[in-house]
């Protein structure tokens, strides 16, 4: 039976934060702060957090410096992965990974269709592995953000989620699924 095992070690994760929008300022930031507050919350570390304009190349000198940043385990970013001119997000990170997680994307859209409907078909949510460092892309509404995180990232980052969490698969804690 999937679910928390209480019996088990909570390992909490290092995850980085990206907010990808022109228009967002730290104090406005509604979805990177939900995420964030989530995160600790949670237990995890907020290893860093920023915000950066819709721009293929900022998004990617971003990502890249984190995923070369040994103590991040995680990134998420929020904004950027719908079909306006400005969204980027996929066309700046995905040719940055070298796997594509699919599943994320379809777990995403199920979570979403109960929230907003098929309007959940206008999002280009994804996720992937670069190098070692897993990268979840999520849309920039906080409503979005809570979605993705209450019903799939709280989870998939508890290490004490059986049968496995992606918490296992972290270079570090790579033990966990053995």
């Amino acid at each position: 039976m999937p679910g928390i095992d209480d019996s088990l070690e909570f390992h909490p994760l290092n995850v980085a934060v990206l907010t990808v929008s022109d228009t967002r300022t730290p104090d406005t930031d509604t979805s990177g702060g939900l995420l964030a507050e989530r995160l600790q919350d949670a237990g995890h570390r907020l290893a860093d957090r920023c915000i950066i304009p819709d721009e293929v190349r900022s998004i990617q000198q971003q990502v890249s410096a984190w995923v070369a940043d040994p103590e991040i385990d995680i990134i998420v970013s929020t904004g950027g992965t719908g079909f306006t001119p400005r969204d980027v997000t996929p066309e700046a990170v995905i040719p940055l990974l070298r796997r594509v997680m699919d599943g994320f994307s379809v777990v995403f859209h199920q979570v979403s269709m109960g929230t907003i409907g098929v309007s959940t078909l206008q999002s280009r949510a994804f996720a992937g592995q670069a190098e070692d460092t897993f990268i979840f892309c999520v849309p920039g509404s906080t409503g979005a953000c809570r979605d993705a995180w209450d019903h799939i990232l709280a989870l998939e980052f508890d290490s004490r989620y059986r049968p496995c969490s992606i918490a296992g698969q972290v270079p570090r804690l790579r033990h966990l699924c053995a």
